[in-house]
């Protein structure tokens, strides 16, 4: 695949990119230096910008058949458990008699046309192909010290020792929350690399505790009505990206991305690291997080000449995994010459061609 005239985010100047087999061949400004390569897909992408995939670092892959499930601003995340369970349990129950296959399948279609090529999962390891989206889940997860019985004993166990630990943490706004953050650094015996999910209880002499923070804005403040102090912890320790499932926040990633900037806690350029260089570095995925020659082909292709993250679903022309196109727009597939791979589908009342599963 070759995509001519594109400009990488960050430059100024428009390029080609040769990919093969996955990865990132040549990127290159001088466009006859490609004349010679066979490619079966040619792209004129004419001045659109391209971004490294976007990595999602938690979601609850079969989680994102659910609604919103909360009927009040919470204390914790304990009480909004105790009050779904007896308020919406029918729908619990509903959601949970169709196949567990199929639950994941929509949920990294959700992702996928989000634009995340990554999505790191949480909770017990889930069999699903990775041709879609990459699923990560080289990591323990603990669900949480009040829904992991013997945590602590999990947290220590020597067998698991080089992986890091995956906990929902401070997930509230009052002293329970602090209070177990608390419990959870003392109880790491064995000095473990905590990777902390959303935190919004965590202050800064906390947070040096922990390998990095997950946040989850748009959840956060569906529960609780407050997210985490980033603008206060984010020089502390590294912080990414995660959307939670559609159990507690939006299926539209952009309504993540203005609850992110809405508050001031962090700028567009931060909030993009915190989907692709940092999570990159912090999960240990050393092929993706940038776009450059021998890295792995997962790219976002965005119309227009900037970036605005409060609009970027809208923006999106195509999203590439692996070197394999797997959404795409109504002028992309003009180029394509086929559909017979790609469902069309109407999200959000944008028409995208999706690679063929979701019906």
């Amino acid at each position: 695949m070759i995509l001519y005239d594109v400009i990488i985010y960050g430059s100024l100047e428009k390029q080609h990119v040769h990919i093969k087999n996955g990865i990132i061949q040549t990127i290159t400004c001088d466009r006859n230096l490609l004349s010679k390569v066979k490619a079966s897909i040619k792209l004129e992408l004419n001045g659109t910008i391209i971004l490294p995939g976007f990595i999602n670092s938690h979601d609850h892959l079969d989680f994102n058949l659910f609604p919103r499930l909360g009927n009040r601003v919470y204390n914790n995340y304990t009480e909004w458990g105790k009050d779904i369970h007896f308020s919406n349990t029918e729908v619990i129950k509903e959601v949970q008699k169709i196949p567990q296959h199929l639950r994941i399948q929509w949920g990294l279609y959700k992702n996928l046309i989000n634009g995340f090529t990554t999505v790191i999962n949480h909770g017990n390891k889930l069999k699903a192909d990775n041709s879609l989206v990459n699923i990560f889940q080289d990591c323990y997860s603990l669900h949480s010290p009040a829904f992991e019985k013997y945590w602590a004993v999990k947290l220590n166990n020597p067998v698991r020792r080089k992986k890091p630990v995956v906990m929902h943490l401070g997930e509230g706004t009052d002293m329970m929350a602090c209070k177990e953050i608390d419990s959870v650094i003392r109880s790491n015996l064995s000095n473990r690399k905590i990777i902390a999910v959303h935190g919004v209880g965590l202050n800064e002499k906390q947070s040096s505790c922990f390998e990095g923070l997950i946040w989850c804005p748009d959840s956060n403040f569906f529960l609780l009505g407050k997210t985490a102090a980033i603008d206060k912890i984010k020089g502390r320790l590294p912080i990414v990206f995660g959307t939670d499932s559609t159990l507690t926040a939006d299926w539209h990633a952009v309504h993540h991305f203005e609850k992110a900037l809405g508050g001031g806690l962090v700028t567009e350029n931060e909030l993009l690291d915190m989907l692709t260089v940092v999570p990159a570095k912090l999960w240990n995925l050393k092929d993706r997080g940038t776009i450059a020659e021998g890295m792995r082909a997962d790219i976002i292709v965005v119309r227009g000449e900037q970036i605005f993250f409060k609009n970027i679903f809208n923006e999106i022309s195509m999203v590439i995994n692996n070197g394999e196109i797997r959404v795409a727009n109504y002028l992309i597939m003009q180029q394509l010459n086929t559909k017979c791979d790609f469902d069309e589908i109407t999200t959000n009342e944008k028409r995208v061609f999706v690679k063929a599963g979701l019906k």
